[in-house]
């Protein structure tokens, strides 16, 4: 057994089935590829790499072969592997990362003086989808015909990946972003076209300026909802609160502290849909102290009530989802519960948690519409997808 099929499926099956061809050009960035090779096969992908000579001054094909379990292609012989891997379509997505401006170029005006820019030439004529991540200097970046060469291949229905400019760099994307296209290309994409904004984290209410009114919401269900809609091809948003977890970034984030914050982004919403599982404070301090109050001394906090943000979002869309969080009801209770708010606040559903059952990757909840209840059970990434099934059937 190769060593790389230790791994296959260790994450999740989202890629089983697919084959992807990698692309290597000569960037110093090659040096990731070996890190977004091993994800991709975690999640179930059979990762063929094919590599310029430039690339192989950067990173071996012993290390690739490690990686992936197949010998790199590093130049074309009588098999003619441009052809049999691209134009017979037995590779699903040509994903060329790291792309420098000479390899962008030379495939935008047909040049195949490498082995990856002919895996190119004949991916784009063949029909087989074809993702790039630029990685150069951002004077290269901004060079006009560089520039002209990427909007010609985004028109042949080229997509680009990143860059992320820093420092006077076009670095190449995160291995996170670039293995979350993947998934996107490579999906049924049932969300394509709706743009849905996830509203998550925890409110935090000042005290002084060092104490806050909060709770122990991490903001994991609303990463793990934003990012399985970016896979299935929704153009997302996220709003975000206090939270201790990674955000993903390639997707657009704002951020907010107080319920009174997210009050003032509320009119910016012109989403198709919206699911909401912030946790927000019901009240805040009435006077919020200027500096530290003293810690040897006592002090009263009178606390005032905050508006209810999902009634104002409601206004501004047709489809939101609210959740519900409780503790120590029964079953029925916490439907009981869930469809008072549904009613209330007359919104699409209620995801309804037993705070005591929630754990850091993992939860139970109830799906609570109009005239259903569904329970849902799993990993926050299935939980994830049972709520988006149901927006997408009400988009």
């Amino acid at each position: 057994m190769h060593p790389s099929e230790e791994i296959y499926c260790e994450k999740s099956t989202k890629l089983r089935g697919k084959t992807v061809v990698l692309g290597i050009t000569g960037s110093i960035a090659a040096v990731e590829c070996f890190g977004t090779i091993r994800e991709l096969v975690r999640h179930g992908a059979d990762v063929q790499v094919v590599m310029s000579k430039e690339a192989e001054k950067l990173v071996t094909p012993d290390s690739l072969e490690f990686a992936c379990g197949h010998r790199p292609v590093t130049d074309l012989t009588g098999m003619t592997e441009h052809i049999t891997m691209m134009a017979a379509r037995s590779a699903d997505l040509l994903l060329i990362y790291p792309a420098t401006a000479n390899t962008v170029s030379k495939i935008a005006n047909g040049i195949d003086d490498t082995p990856v820019t002919s895996f190119a030439t004949v991916a784009i004529g063949s029909g087989i989808p074809v993702a790039i991540a630029p990685a150069m200097h951002d004077a290269m970046f901004r060079n006009p015909a560089v520039k002209e060469n990427l909007a010609r291949l985004s028109s042949w229905g080229v997509m680009f990946i990143g860059p992320r400019i820093e420092n006077e760099r076009a670095k190449v994307a995160s291995r996170e972003e670039v293995v979350a296209w993947v998934f996107k290309m490579l999906s049924r994409n049932y969300l394509q076209g709706k743009r849905l904004l996830v509203i998550g984290g925890r409110s935090e209410e000042p005290i002084d300026s060092m104490r806050i009114i909060t709770n122990r919401s991490s903001g994991t269900m609303a990463v793990e909802l934003a990012k399985r809609a970016f896979e299935r091809g929704a153009d997302v948003e996220l709003w975000m609160g206090g939270s201790s977890v990674m955000l993903p970034d390639y997707i657009p984030t704002r951020r907010f502290a107080k319920v009174s914050d997210l009050v003032d982004m509320v009119d910016s919403i012109d989403h198709d849909a919206v699911i909401v599982p912030a946790a927000l404070a019901d009240f805040s301090p009435r006077d919020a102290a200027e500096g530290k109050i003293p810690s040897d001394s006592g002090f009263e906090l009178e606390l005032d009530p905050v508006p209810k943000v999902l009634p104002l979002i409601r206004r501004k869309c047709d489809v939101v989802v609210g959740f519900k969080a409780e503790s120590g009801l029964s079953r029925q209770e916490l439907v009981d519960r869930a469809r008072s708010r549904l009613e209330k606040y007359d919104l699409a559903a209620v995801v309804a948690n037993d705070i005591d059952v929630v754990g850091k990757t993992t939860s139970a909840s109830i799906l609570v519409s109009e005239d259903d209840e569904r329970a849902m059970s799993g990993t926050k990434a299935e939980i994830s997808d049972a709520i988006l099934d149901f927006c997408m059937k009400k988009l």
